[in-house]
Formats: C-alpha cells, sequence, structure tokens
C-alpha cells in the first residue's frame, strides 16, 4: 500500500469530496430516518448540502490539477 505522500494533490482533493458526500448522505439518510414526517424535506436540504460540497471542491481541484500539471512539467 502506497502511502499518503505519494498520492497527487488532485487525487486528495477528489478524496475529500467523496468524503464530504460520504458524510452528507449518511447524516441524511440519519436524519430522514429518525424523521420519517420530513422526509422530504431532508432529502431536499440534502441534497443542496451534497451539491454545495462539489461546488466547494472545484475551487480546490482545479488548484490542485494546476499545482500537479506544472509539478510533473518541472521534474521532466
Amino acid at each position: 500500500m502506497s502511502s499518503f505522500r505519494s498520492l497527487s494533490g488532485t487525487t486528495i482533493e477528489i478524496l475529500h469530496i467523496f468524503g464530504g458526500l460520504v458524510a452528507a448522505v449518511a447524516m441524511t439518510w440519519a436524519a430522514a430516518w429518525s424523521y420519517p414526517l420530513g422526509q422530504d424535506v431532508i432529502w431536499s436540504c440534502g441534497a443542496a448540502a451534497m451539491v454545495a460540497t462539489v461546488l466547494m471542491g472545484v475551487g480546490p481541484l482545479r488548484r490542485a490539477r494546476r499545482l500537479d500539471r506544472t509539478t510533473r512539467r518541472s521534474e521532466a
């Protein structure tokens, strides 16, 4: 298994986005399960949180890709 230091910045940012989505789905599911009467509203809010998670991850992901690209060019 490779160490975390060998992962590219792009991979790390994708993992952060994925982790945020997993957390949002888990919390939304738990909230909807615990309060069935509000299930529609809870899933709507959860979907908005998931979209926000992806949108907030776009900027750091683009910066990481740019940095990875320049790093690869300088190593070549």
